[in-house]
């Protein structure tokens, strides 16, 4: 260990010889004090706050995303074409320790530098809200700078999954048809049995059961928040929609009316819901009365949430900096095993177009679902290619399926568990993977040719 230490700090001396880590730091305080004084909001406290956490997280994650490719490429890749490498390949120490140690500087280097750019995001919220009036500091500690868990409706995967296969199964029976079409018509038929459950027709009515779970231990007296959004079949001339809600045990007078009006669709909308309205075995029960003249859509996705105090903004906010060093920690280990066979600017062409294939997973997702091209015409070459396809997608969502960003702007919890698993799949899986064939590349690289190639 005490090798690889010394790496890192070699590392670390490298990145300040050549001023990257000011210039890096002082790039960061800039993002987090200019991009809320030159980016617009709605004039609320909410909105200006959650611009403040979306776009100067954004802006230091890129920030410190590019620059971990470009010192995780130049490090190894430089030290191997000016043979720097070979000094310290002489010395009493493993290639395989070489390469963790460069790898242990960069991310710590990353955490430093998150660190200070976390602070100065945290610091500058908490002086803005302090200059607030009560009331809306009231507001904003309730609703963005707060972590919230987010209770929602059982999963009806299975019993939409189950529909669908019997609609498919009656509908073949009528009318045959190709295999190459089965995917699609099973797609097709799976969606509309999924909008079943979703709408709700003018003048009918929704119940959504809630289960709260062991949360109800600690929500007595707390109130808590309905999170709602829809879509509308049709559009309205004032373009907002009217419902009614009734919230709470229906068969016991400790239920809620509570009437809403001019909602807009395809938005969220929060109103508060009084304490003590579920039952003693956590269950919450929601109505809501469509008073429209035309069907709303409520997904199932995020269509129907009830909000709670989770824990602390402040801890909701470390966790959101944890995943995003979980990130950068992938991005040095990516930039690392580039430059462990290429040379400084092929390992950085090959790392963007790394970063290239992940950030095109809706177009992959889309080959996947179509068979690699057309339905009805599926080519050896598609069906070689679409595993290929949903193996790449899979190791792209072991990252992508983390959105702290969001989440801590929206005022959402992010659970230790989830900080647990992008731990696991982020660093130690995907970085794992990306580490091991580094150092197989190192290990089996020829030093004394680098500086001839």
């Amino acid at each position: 260990m005490q090798k690889i230490l010394a790496i890192a700090w070699l590392t670390w001396k490298a990145a300040i010889r050549f001023r990257l880590f000011a210039v890096i730091a002082v790039l960061l305080v800039l993002a987090v004090v200019g991009l809320p004084l030159i980016v617009k909001d709605d004039g609320t406290a909410n909105g200006f706050t959650q611009i403040i956490l979306t776009y100067t997280l954004s802006a230091v994650t890129t920030l410190l995303g590019i620059s971990t490719l470009w010192l995780s490429c130049g490090t190894l890749a430089r030290d191997i074409e000016e043979c720097q490498i070979q000094v310290i390949a002489t010395k009493p120490i493993a290639r395989w320790q070489i390469w963790l140690g460069k790898w242990l500087g960069i991310a710590s280097l990353n955490a430093v530098l998150l660190i200070l750019a976390g602070s100065c995001i945290y610091g500058l919220l908490q002086w803005r809200a302090s200059k607030l009036p009560a009331q809306e500091q009231a507001d904003l500690r309730s609703q963005v700078m707060v972590a919230r868990g987010t209770a929602k409706e059982q999963n009806y995967d299975a019993e939409i999954d189950a529909e669908t296969q019997q609609v498919l199964q009656n509908r073949l029976k009528q009318s045959p048809v190709t295999t190459a079409d089965i995917a699609e018509v099973r797609k097709q038929i799976r969606e509309q049995v999924k909008a079943d459950f979703q709408l709700v027709p003018p003048g009918y009515t929704r119940e959504w059961k809630i289960n709260l779970g062991s949360a109800i231990g600690y929500l007595q007296n707390k109130p808590l928040q309905l999170r709602i959004k829809f879509n509308a079949a049709n559009h309205s001339p004032s373009g907002t929609y009217m419902g009614a809600w009734q919230i709470g045990d229906q068969n016991s007078s400790n239920v809620v009316q509570i009437a809403q009006a001019s909602l807009t669709p395809d938005n969220f909308h929060e109103f508060l819901i009084p304490p003590n309205l579920f039952k003693s075995n956590g269950e919450l029960d929601i109505v809501f009365l469509n008073a429209n003249d035309t069907a709303l859509l409520f997904p199932l996705e995020d269509g129907m949430e009830v909000l709670y105090p989770e824990s602390s903004f402040t801890v909701n906010y470390i966790r959101a900096l944890g995943i995003i060093f979980c990130w950068l920690v992938l991005l040095s280990a990516i930039g690392l095993m580039a430059a462990s066979f290429l040379s400084f600017p092929v390992a950085t062409f090959f790392s963007l177009a790394l970063l290239a294939v992940a950030f095109s997973s809706d177009t992959l997702a889309e080959a996947i679902d179509t068979g690699g091209g057309p339905v009805t015409t599926h080519s050896l070459n598609d069906l070689i290619m679409t595993p290929v396809y949903a193996g790449l997608l899979y190791l792209v969502n072991l990252a992508e399926s983390f959105s702290p960003i969001d989440a801590v702007s929206t005022g959402q919890s992010i659970p230790w568990s989830e900080l647990g698993a992008a731990f696991g799949q982020i660093i130690l899986l995907l970085g794992g993977i990306f580490a091991l064939i580094g150092i197989i590349l190192f290990n089996r690289r020829e030093l004394a040719r680098a500086q001839n190639q």
